[in-house]
């Protein structure tokens, strides 16, 4: 979204329903705008690999205490 606020953007949305300052979720939906998309730039196999090292490093944490 463009706005990255989005806990307090929802809450402002929530009582403007609440409030009558928006009629229904479709008249939100117009205030919404897109303020970016990503693309993931790392091979699958590179991914799957440290994936599969963040597992091992939460195992390993386990039952610390």
């Amino acid at each position: 979204p463009l706005v990255v606020e989005t806990t307090a953007l929802g809450a402002a949305y929530a009582a403007g329903l609440a409030e009558g300052v928006w009629a229904d979720l479709a008249d939100i939906r117009t205030n919404w705008q897109e303020g970016g998309r990503w693309q993931a730039a790392m091979d699958a196999g590179e991914r799957a690999r440290l994936t599969n090292r963040w597992s091992q490093a939460v195992q390993r944490t386990l039952d610390w205490v």
